[in-house]
Order: structure tokens, then C-alpha cells, then sequence
């Protein structure tokens, strides 16, 4: 009775996901959309590629036109082609292959074998790239079943490019979706992560009441913001690629989204950099808040150090804004922390009170934020590109991600 339950309860979840899937998928754009409309266009093409072949070609070689028009149905049209024309490679390949063997030593089991080798030798060629196998699954029907005869090798080569087509068809009727606002709003999004927990961490500096339990998940889960750099960055390179060969390419429209979305490329390297210290100095903070020795910290060296982690979280959250940034007050929060956190480093070495435990953790915060200042410093000089006139000063635009 407990198995039976846990079957249908996990059923019930099953159900339950895949209808939030498709109320996602109705509801906005996105990659639920766009998974949702690219299996509808693979039907159809499928589809229309098997009754096509069915009533212009040989029963035996009808099943390669839906094939092919599922292989040439990528996320991008540029993937899809680059795939179709790898299995046509790998297709001319296995067929001119079988031909060969079958007329010069026939049908017969050795040659079948010797066909199997030669073919999966063949296809580990880079040129046919994911579609290697291909060259010995087409040679198993040209020779099999075609019996190495030039009529059915033209047939299969027929069904193929029948197939082809009708994959490449649907992708110009109805083009994949451009995403590149949603590429810029997640790298946004992330900056935005990284400014809160600057300011939780500089709230603690302050003598505020901490969020223990967040500063310690933080803490053990210092993967998680990588984790969602290197998925982000996967994102925008496939948003890149969607950008090439491009149905609906505009020369203005796909030059301004391929600056943006190299633009926000870069941003995703600053933030995985910056988040190097940002990690450091969580680390740091939460060891200081178990053992205590954040309360034998001088009063006024919290306090600056809480202005300096505050001016750094202001930092990232212009560098990580949508619209146009204002280059000059984004320098000017870098300048003046670096000049605050110079006279403190100073005003640390030249106090000689405290034990050496607490110099120690002054210390290493100081090292961390200035090391986080200077990430800051090298992300502002690359995100920014020649100054435009603006209100209010010179203006930069960072990119819009």
C-alpha cells in the first residue's frame, strides 16, 4: 500500500510540473516557449517529410526524410545547419563507402565487418562532428538493404535532402525567438545577488542583528552564484549563436544585440572574478562572528569598513544596471572607497592597541576589500566604451543585459 502511494503521489508531482511547465510556456517568453514551439515545428516537419517521401520515394528509404528533418531542427538555425550539413557528409560518406566495398568484394559477412570498421574509423573524422555514427548507419542500409546499388543510394540521398529541407522550412516560417533582453535581466539579476549580501555582510560590520543561518548558507554554498555564472554564460553563447544566420537578421538590430550580448559576456567574467573576494570575505565575517572576534573589533574601523563593503555593493549595482550608467559617479564611488580604504589601512598599521588576533582579521578584510575594489576598477575600464554625450555628465553604456 506505501509503494502504491509513493507511486501516485510521485505521479501527482510529475503532473503537477508539467502543467507549470505549460503555463510557463503560454504565459511568457522563455526557454519553456521556446522548447515547447521547437518540438511542435519538429512534428510537423517530421511529418510532412514522411508523406512526402512516402508518395515520391521507395518504402525503403522514406524513414531518412523524418530523420533528417529532426536532426536539422536545432535550437539555432545555425546549429541546424551546421548539423545538416554534417549528416549529409556523414550520408554521402557511408553510402559512396558501401558502394565501393559491394562492388569490388560483394555482399558477404567479412565485408559487412570490414564495412563496419572502415565506417566507424571514417566517422571519428572532426568533420562530421556530432554526427560521425551517421557514416556507418548509412552504409549498414546502402549496403544491406540497398545491396551497395547506385538507384537506391540516389533514393536515400533524395530522402535526406527531402527531409532537410522540410526541417530548414519550419525554422524560416517560424524563426527561434530572440532573447536578449532575458540574457541582459539575468546577468542584472546576478549583480543584484552580489550587492545583497554586500550590504547583509556590511550590516554585520555595523553591529546590526545578522541573518546567522544566510550568512552560514552562504557560506557552505559558495558554489551557488558560480554555479549561476557558468549557467548564464552558456546562455548568452547560445544566444549568441541564435544570432548567426539569423531568418529574421537585421544588420542595425543584430549588431546593437551581438554588442550587448558580448558586452554582457564580459560582465559575467567581472562578477566571476569579483565573487572570488566576495566569497573571502564571508568566509572571513562568519568565522569572526562565531569566535567572537568581530566585537573586539575597534568601533571605528567596523564602522569604516561597513562604508567601504556599502560603496562596493553600490558599485556593482551601477555597473549591474539595464539602462545607460553614469561612468563618472561609478568611478567616483570606485575613487573614494579606494581612497577611505587607504587611510584606513593606515590608521590600522599605525594602531598598535589591539591583540594580533584582531589585526590579523583587519587585516584580511582590508585585503579582500581592496582586492574587490581593484576587480571593480578593471570591470569598469572594460564594460565601458567611448563616452556618448549625456545629461548629468559623461555617460558610458554598460551593457544592457
Amino acid at each position: 500500500m506505501t509503494d502504491w502511494r509513493t507511486t501516485r503521489d510521485r505521479m501527482r508531482e510529475t503532473a503537477a510540473g508539467r502543467a507549470a511547465y505549460l503555463r510557463r510556456a503560454v504565459r511568457a517568453p522563455g526557454n519553456e516557449r521556446d522548447e515547447l514551439l521547437l518540438g511542435a515545428k519538429a512534428v510537423v516537419a517530421a511529418m510532412v517529410a514522411w508523406v512526402l517521401a512516402r508518395y515520391l520515394l521507395p518504402p525503403t528509404v522514406s524513414t531518412f526524410a523524418p530523420f533528417t528533418a529532426l536532426v536539422a531542427l536545432q535550437a539555432t538555425v545555425y546549429r541546424s545547419l551546421r548539423d545538416c550539413i554534417q549528416y549529409l557528409l556523414a550520408m554521402a560518406a557511408g553510402a559512396a563507402l558501401a558502394a565501393s566495398l559491394a562492388a569490388v568484394a560483394g555482399i558477404h559477412g567479412w565485408t559487412f565487418g570490414l564495412l563496419t570498421l572502415l565506417a566507424l574509423c571514417l566517422g571519428r573524422s572532426e568533420r562530421f562532428g556530432e554526427q560521425g555514427l551517421q557514416v556507418a548507419v548509412v552504409a549498414f542500409f546502402a549496403f544491406s538493404s540497398g545491396q551497395g546499388r547506385i538507384g537506391y543510394i540516389g533514393h536515400l540521398a533524395a530522402s535526406v535532402t527531402l527531409g532537410a529541407l522540410c526541417g530548414l522550412a519550419a525554422h524560416l516560417v517560424l524563426a527561434p525567438a530572440r532573447h536578449v533582453h532575458h540574457r541582459q535581466q539575468a546577468v542584472a539579476d546576478l549583480y543584484s545577488a552580489m550587492s545583497r549580501r554586500l550590504e547583509t555582510l556590511a550590516a554585520l560590520l555595523d553591529g546590526e542583528d545578522p541573518d546567522t543561518e544566510r550568512l552560514r548558507h552562504w557560506r557552505r554554498d559558495g558554489q551557488t552564484l558560480a554555479a549561476a555564472c557558468d549557467r548564464i554564460r552558456n546562455t548568452i553563447h547560445a544566444e549568441m549563436e541564435n544570432s548567426r544566420l539569423h531568418p529574421r537578421r537585421s544588420r542595425r538590430v543584430s549588431d546593437t544585440a551581438d554588442t550587448a550580448l558580448s558586452r554582457a559576456r564580459d560582465a559575467v567574467t567581472v562578477a566571476e572574478r569579483a565573487m572570488d573576494h566576495l566569497r573571502s570575505l564571508t568566509r572571513t565575517l562568519d568565522y569572526a562572528q562565531d569566535s567572537g572576534e568581530i566585537n573586539h573589533l575597534p568601533m571605528s574601523f567596523r564602522t569604516a569598513s561597513s562604508s567601504l563593503l556599502r560603496r562596493s555593493a553600490h558599485a556593482l549595482q551601477e555597473i549591474g544596471r539595464t539602462s545607460l550608467t553614469d561612468s563618472a559617479r561609478l568611478n567616483g564611488l570606485i575613487e573614494e572607497a579606494t581612497t577611505d580604504l587607504d587611510r584606513v589601512e593606515q590608521h590600522e598599521r599605525a594602531t598598535a592597541e589591539a591583540s594580533p588576533s584582531v589585526h590579523t582579521l583587519q587585516g584580511t578584510l582590508l585585503t579582500d576589500i581592496g582586492r574587490l575594489l581593484a576587480e571593480l576598477r578593471t570591470g569598469h575600464d572594460a564594460l565601458t566604451t567611448e563616452a556618448a554625450p549625456g545629461a548629468g555628465g559623461t555617460r558610458h553604456r554598460i551593457p544592457r543585459r
